[in-house]
């Protein structure tokens, strides 16, 4: 009864404050960058998340920023606003829109880019894969290739430029030839941090059940690591190369997005939200955990039904 209460509350807020016209300050949603218009950017990501209907926006100043949408369609919707305004602001900023995509059910939100935003200017921007099985490009399993069948082919076709692995079976000669392709981006599309890290624009992420983030897993010798920007995953079931936690931390905007039932999460993704937000988890035991205070959580509201809002 007291959460049914807490979520009337939140609803109720959440409608005077527009009727009202006040708005609390960007960074209670968005902490990361801090360019005059990253912070238009969010202002006007946070008021158009208040217009869709049923949203509720929560934060607090140093939890996490969660967004809860009605359903997945809602939350792919949210996500695909993310992108274009996070590429419009970077392009305006400095010419160019760097950005990373993960597999799974990200990719079907991002379908609808194509339709909301026809007219997103693709050569100004450069896509990278957060994570990446390691087999031809043109193997039904390849993230790239299930992307280009659902909308990538046509970002390319408008002059995207794609950062892809070199399509072999072997996940370190994948990893080190895509650090080096990483490497030669320059700093003018890809900035770099105080410690030398690539700066990405915008880092999408989707969250495992055991939270899982890239191919980051729980008590695996990646999570660890420190130095290297992209990493080698071997197992006997596949290989895979993935960004590092220090590169996708990095990024000055992250974003996760978790909604839906499928037949690998029949349950959705409820649990691991929990753990991920709100659970006595590290970085070793829920990988997602390390970016509950630094990024922005589309969930819908199935994912977001054990949080405690």
């Amino acid at each position: 009864m007291v959460g049914l209460m807490q979520g009337v509350a939140l609803a109720i807020l959440s409608i005077a404050t527009l009727a009202s016209g006040f708005a609390p300050a960007p960074s209670a949603f968005f902490g990361h960058a801090s360019q005059t218009s990253r912070t238009s950017l969010r202002a006007s990501l946070r008021h158009s998340t208040r217009l869709r209907g049923g949203a509720i926006s929560m934060s607090t100043t140093t939890g996490p920023r969660t967004i809860v949408e009605k359903d997945v369609e809602a939350v792919g919707e949210t996500l695909c606003d993310m992108v274009a305004k996070a590429a419009t602001s970077a392009i305006a900023d400095k010419g160019h829109f760097a950005f990373a995509i993960p597999g799974g059910s990200i990719l079907n939100m991002l379908v609808q880019m194509n339709t909301k935003y026809p007219d997103l200017d693709w050569s100004k921007a450069t896509m990278a894969y957060v994570n990446h099985r390691c087999v031809p490009l043109d193997d039904e399993t390849s993230t790239h290739f299930k992307a280009r069948n659902k909308f990538l082919n046509q970002w390319i076709d408008k002059g995207l430029n794609c950062v892809l692995l070199d399509g072999t079976t072997d996940a370190e000669a994948e990893a080190a030839s895509y650090t080096k392709k990483v490497e030669e981006i320059p700093s003018s599309t890809l900035p770099r941090s105080a410690s030398g890290l690539p700066v990405f624009d915008l880092m999408l992420i989707g969250v495992g059940l055991d939270g899982h983030i890239g191919s980051l897993y729980p008590d695996s010798p990646q999570v660890a690591e420190k130095e290297k920007w992209v990493i080698p995953r071997v197992t006997d079931a596949s290989s895979s190369i993935t960004l590092s936690l220090p590169v996708i931390a990095a990024a000055n905007d992250i974003v996760v997005a978790s909604a839906g039932k499928s037949e690998k999460y029949p349950e959705g993704k409820a649990v691991a939200m929990k753990r991920a937000l709100q659970g006595d988890e590290t970085a070793a035991s829920f990988p997602a955990s390390a970016l509950a205070g630094s990024a922005t959580w589309i969930l819908d509201e199935g994912a977001a039904a054990q949080l405690t809002l």
